[in-house]
């Protein structure tokens, strides 16, 4: 803890993984300087109205690269900083670590909720240290909520070993990686309807759809892969009684200076762009609901059928209900969509279309509203809406709903 808070010109210079993660873009200079800290990064999540998710080292570096451990009887100092680091969110200011964060500025707690254990780390080398820090955690802070991992995998012998050892535990999250193709994206729409709701609930915390790419750093940002998500995240609404958080990742990239993609904003010195995802991912936030509800097709969910993909919400607070719907066909559908309760009055509902006919457009810093989102109105009457959607397309229609019969 004390080299992550305190004077900034005190904390402790230190490599970081991606300095040659990639040889055929080294980043030698590029080390973690600790200049955004625990108490920056608190008081970031406290201005953006966010709730803070620090995922902490459990004694294992990168299984990765070099795999290197600390033995368990070398355990404590591990757990002791993530202690240390509640009380300082937390802790009262006649304690060390509050009265630490009282004297940096900020004497009212942050009111920490969650806190992660390790990162895309597996097997029992990892689940033997997450055990001790579940154990010390839960004992002298039971009201923290735990974020365990199942690994860098969405499948496979070690996802499954993950979900074995984390079934009976008291983390209250298992943290689900998924960067794969587009396609994998459209088939796994279905992927939370059929999950053990007694087990812990899932975090997909890092997710997106890796599409083809050319010599330009913003060309993996497809308009097919935020399709394909968009199309996954309506299984991700649908069951948000299962997946209460999910997050894409990474979030931000710089035109010159970038190792990894796609990233969901790419910025230079001057300028900002959002690309396709982003605005998938906005789209889906800014829309969120209050409450789920049925959205079906003969008594089916619907996620594939005619390439159609749709979730409902309900938001009790702004009286609407908000119909999520993707169109992945090469053509436009007329679609009837049923709302039960209206009167047979006439109503207008709005709307936003984001789409493309080209799967591998996407948006650059010199072009960027290559695919930027549409408004758009919709009619319903007898409560029939009835619209011919465009291919290839994610629409988001809101209804006011204050004239449904109860």
């Amino acid at each position: 803890m004390e080299k992550k808070v305190g004077p900034k010109q005190e904390r402790e210079l230190s490599i970081n993984r991606w300095n040659m993660e990639f040889p055929r873009r080294a980043a030698p200079d590029y080390y973690q300087s600790f200049g955004l800290g625990f108490y920056e990064y608190f008081q970031l999540s406290e201005d953006l109205g966010a709730e803070p998710l620090p995922i902490l080292n459990c004694g294992m570096a990168c299984q990765f690269n070099s795999g290197e451990v600390v033995a368990m009887d070398d355990l404590g100092p591990y757990i002791q900083d993530a202690l240390d680091l509640i009380e300082f969110a937390n802790g009262p200011v006649q304690t060390k670590w509050g009265k630490l964060r009282a004297d940096l500025g900020h004497p009212a707690p942050f009111n920490l909720k969650m806190i992660g254990i390790g990162n895309e780390q597996w097997d029992e080398q990892y689940f033997e240290r997450y055990q001790k820090f579940e154990q010390a955690l839960k004992a002298k802070y039971p009201a923290i909520q735990l974020v365990s991992g199942s690994g860098p995998s969405a499948q496979g012998n070690r996802f499954d070993y993950a979900w074995s050892q984390l079934k009976d535990s008291k983390a209250a999250f298992v943290d689900e990686h998924y960067y794969l193709p587009p396609a994998w994206f459209f088939a796994n729409a279905r992927r939370y309807d059929h999950y053990d709701r007694n087990r812990p609930k899932v975090f997909a915390g890092e997710y997106a759809a890796h599409d083809k790419e050319d010599a330009q750093p913003e060309s993996r940002n497809t308009w097919l892969s935020a399709l394909a998500e968009a199309a996954f995240m309506t299984g991700l609404e649908r069951n948000a009684d299962l997946v209460r958080m999910c997050s894409y990742a990474p979030l931000l990239a710089h035109v010159e200076a970038w190792q990894w993609r796609p990233d969901l904003i790419w910025f230079d010195n001057l300028r900002v762009m959002a690309t396709p995802n982003y605005y998938v991912q906005k789209l889906f936030s800014t829309n969120r609901g209050s409450h789920m509800i049925p959205i079906t097709r003969q008594d089916s969910v619907i996620a594939g059928q005619d390439s159609l993909y749709a979730s409902a919400v309900l938001d009790k607070n702004q009286n609407q209900v908000i119909i999520k719907l993707v169109n992945a066909a090469r053509k436009a559908q007329k679609i009837n969509i049923l709302i039960d309760g209206l009167p047979p009055d006439k109503f207008q509902a709005r709307g936003t279309v984001l789409s493309s006919n080209a799967d591998l457009a996407f948006n650059r810093m010199n072009s960027p509203s290559v695919i930027t989102p549409r408004e758009t109105s919709y009619t319903i009457e007898s409560g029939v809406l009835t619209e011919d959607f465009p291919a290839r397309s994610v629409q988001v229609i809101v209804l006011q709903y204050g004239s449904i019969r109860r």
